[in-house]
């Protein structure tokens, strides 16, 4: 299924919303397996404590688990805050991206060559290495609206690249490079526009660092450990509370624990497509290509910015 842009909860804040989303009922039926075995459960353990003969008490004290699920839920708020911290990081590191990308086409294009095909050849460049870095990042290979930026001959040098968001900044700063020893790029303009093609690399190794690093498995194991000794013995301490609601009730506290333990690690992938809460890396490269493009004069056509020189 694809999905869409997490953008639609901005247009559309309202609660029901969010409660009659299809996506996000999509994405919670992921835990239904295990919500299912629950429930199961806790009613084979109450029809074992109905037929069971008098006398014998399957039920225990429920005390120990007011501080048990205290315990269980300070780690998945714990483990939720991390998951958040790498997805708001992967955001500012993108906002970066969106900052370098501008700043570094304003000062190619006040302090660059005035040759217009120059001009709109590294302007479309700039712009390829958010997508580039996006596609990468999701482990992509289609690159078509690349391709419509630095034409057929760019993408295959691309595609040669082992590290691509390394062969598109290589290939701006080998076009800077050019201008400068044409003594048509100021000097110390093109330091500053090195540096800012040196924070685009900056802040995409950051993204990677998040993509290949996930959690320390060990923590994650021993949450899920916990999880589940505490909704297999729950029911026992349920029965003499409140006898045959037992299975549902087990269900109902089931439910956000298994529900918050995945939107945990559904956060730690903040570039996947397949998580509801992914970033929303196509809109954000979308718009700084068209904010890059906007800069050129309205006189020059966009499809000339597939022209690509010598590579």
């Amino acid at each position: 299924m694809k999905l869409r842009s997490p953008l639609r909860f901005m247009k559309r804040p309202d609660f029901w919303s969010h409660v009659l989303d299809a996506e996000g009922a999509g994405q919670q039926s992921r835990v239904s397996r295990p919500i299912i075995i629950t429930f199961v459960f806790a009613t084979v353990v109450w029809f074992l404590d109905w037929v069971t003969p008098l006398g014998i008490d399957l039920g225990i004290e429920v005390a120990p688990y007011e501080f048990a699920g205290a315990i269980l839920g300070s780690l998945l708020v714990l483990r939720a805050n991390a998951g958040i911290e790498r997805w708001w990081e992967g955001r500012k590191l993108w906002g970066g991206i969106v900052n370098q990308s501008r700043n570094l086409a304003v000062i190619v294009l006040a302090n660059g060559p005035s040759d217009p095909r120059w001009r709109r050849e590294i302007i479309g460049w700039i712009a390829a290495f958010g997508h580039v870095s996006r596609r990468t990042l999701r482990r992509q290979k289609n690159m078509t609206e690349v391709e419509e930026l630095v034409g057929a001959e760019g993408i295959e040098w691309i595609a040669r690249a082992e590290h691509r968001p390394s062969a598109v900044a290589l290939r701006i700063g080998s076009m800077l490079r050019e201008a400068r020893d044409r003594g048509e790029f100021d000097s110390f303009a093109f330091l500053k526009a090195e540096d800012q093609t040196c924070l685009l690399i900056d802040h995409e190794g950051g993204c990677e660092r998040i993509l290949k690093t996930p959690l320390a498995a060990a923590y994650v194991v021993l949450i899920r450990r916990f999880i589940v000794l505490f909704l297999a013995t729950l029911p026992f301490a349920l029965l003499r509370r409140i006898e045959w609601l037992t299975p549902l009730v087990t269900t109902l506290v089931a439910y956000p624990i298994l529900a918050l333990d995945h939107i945990a690690d559904d956060l730690q992938q903040p570039f996947s497509t397949s998580s509801i809460n992914h970033l929303p890396l196509n809109d954000i490269t979308t718009n700084i290509e068209s904010n890059l493009l906007a800069l050129l004069p309205e006189d020059e056509p966009q499809e000339d910015c597939k022209v690509v020189g010598q590579l």
